[in-house]
């Protein structure tokens, strides 16, 4: 007797499905798991940038307080420590014992009052050109750099020399006072570090873009070295230049020539921001 082994077609059809049903239902988990995963992983990466965003952000806004604090310390000073004096010495040639004096004391004591009083305007006058050189006010910015460079090249310390190209419209006072203390931030850094024997400044504008260049044959920095400075607690100055800078929302840029021969310092503002705020020269 022979016994056949019949095989039901249905239930082996109902197990491919079972299981091909398990497999897609573990695989559509698997992947909502990836997924999750993967947006926390995105999550935590964006929560990062935002903290080193904030972290660099509190870097800049301390650098500027500092900068403003030391200008307002040494404004200070220079009042204390000369105008201060100066004042209360021609107090002291006109006290009230004065009109007791003869006639040629008293008019020797007025001149010597008078002489002092004007070396205190001078002092005075000299400290408010500090904060706003009369050149930079009166003829604008290509005036008070040339004037600048001029000086420097004056002192025979270094070849000091500058260009501007399209600069036929003055912009705002307070614009151009921004792109002259960052001027002035660069050329310091490079009369302290750099040992250049020669410093060239450009200005020109390209399509929608306000730049000012500067080149010299120094030592100087790259990119990389001016983004490590800024996330670490030195670099004051280099802090100062990027926190002027974005009250304008203008970028620096640090890079090595390809010949290797000489440093560029290129600043970048958009030019359509600034025509709202020009004035005529």
């Amino acid at each position: 007797m022979i016994l056949l082994e019949v095989t039901n077609p249905g239930s082996s059809v109902s197990l491919v499905l079972f299981f091909g049903t398990i497999g897609m239902l573990a695989l559509t988990i698997g992947l909502i798991v990836f997924i999750i995963f993967h947006q926390r992983k995105v999550i935590r990466y964006q929560l990062r940038l935002q903290r080193m965003e904030q972290d660099q952000q509190k870097l800049l806004l301390n650098a500027s307080i500092r900068l403003q604090e030391e200008e307002r310390q040494r404004i200070a000073a220079d009042l204390h420590d000369d105008a201060g004096p100066l004042l209360a010495t021609a107090r002291l040639y006109l006290n009230e014992n004065l009109v007791n004096l003869d006639k040629t004391t008293q008019l020797q004591s007025i001149y010597n009052a008078k002489q002092i009083i004007d070396d205190t305007i001078q002092l005075i006058r000299n400290i408010s050109h500090s904060l706003m050189p009369p050149t930079l006010k009166n003829f604008g910015l290509e005036s008070a750099v040339n004037d600048l460079f001029q000086k420097i090249s004056g002192s025979g310390s270094m070849n000091a020399s500058s260009r501007f190209h399209d600069y036929r419209e003055r912009l705002q006072a307070e614009t151009e006072l921004i792109i002259f203390r960052v001027i002035q931030e660069l050329v310091n850094n490079i009369l302290k570090h750099s040992n250049a024997s020669f410093i060239h400044l450009t200005q020109n504008t390209s399509g929608s873009k306000f730049f000012i260049r500067l080149h010299h044959d120094g030592r100087g920095i790259t990119q990389n070295d001016f983004n490590k400075l800024n996330k670490s607690n030195v670099g004051l100055g280099l802090k100062n230049i990027q926190s002027r800078l974005k009250v304008l929302h203008g970028k620096i840029f640090f890079e090595k020539d390809m010949s290797q021969t000489y440093y560029k310092v290129t600043i970048e503002l958009a030019k359509d921001e600034e025509d709202k705020l020009q004035t005529p020269v």
